[in-house]
């Protein structure tokens, strides 16, 4: 997400949200890897990509919307829109009375959104003034 993008996000959500809410963008994903691949490409650079590895407390993916919030969230096109949870502490009626409809619903999550190729992370990477700026 560049700067531009996250100022959108906090405009958006400042004129659509409500106290507590969350936004989501509904970006593309992609790899360190292929992000390091492509800003070498870019600048004709010769240098070495060096996989060290996962190391620890590092996360393969990350999980943007749970499944629940997913059931709640509304879809405003480029974002996702997740209420607050306003309810109150009395667990005892959700024992009795549960959500059966939310283990059908998917974790929103960088592995199972669009991933950009190659190609397009040139493409993203190009609009940024600030890498224009160094070319």
């Amino acid at each position: 997400m560049s700067l531009e993008d996250a100022v959108d996000l906090v405009l958006f959500a400042f004129e659509h949200g409500n106290q507590g809410d969350l936004f989501v963008n509904k970006a593309p994903a992609s790899t360190i890897g292929d992000l390091a691949a492509a800003v070498k490409d870019i600048f004709n650079a010769d240098n070495e990509i060096k996989v060290i590895g996962t190391r620890h407390g590092e996360k393969l993916y990350e999980t943007l919307c749970t499944r629940e919030e997913m059931q709640k969230a509304e879809d405003m096109g480029e974002f996702y829109r997740i209420p607050a949870d306003n309810r109150d502490l009395n667990y005892s009626r959700y024992f009795s009375e549960g959500e059966t409809n939310t283990s059908e619903i998917e974790d929103y999550h960088s592995h199972n959104t669009e991933q950009l190729t190659n190609k397009e992370l040139k493409e993203t990477l190009l609009n940024l003034e600030y890498i224009k700026d160094l070319l």
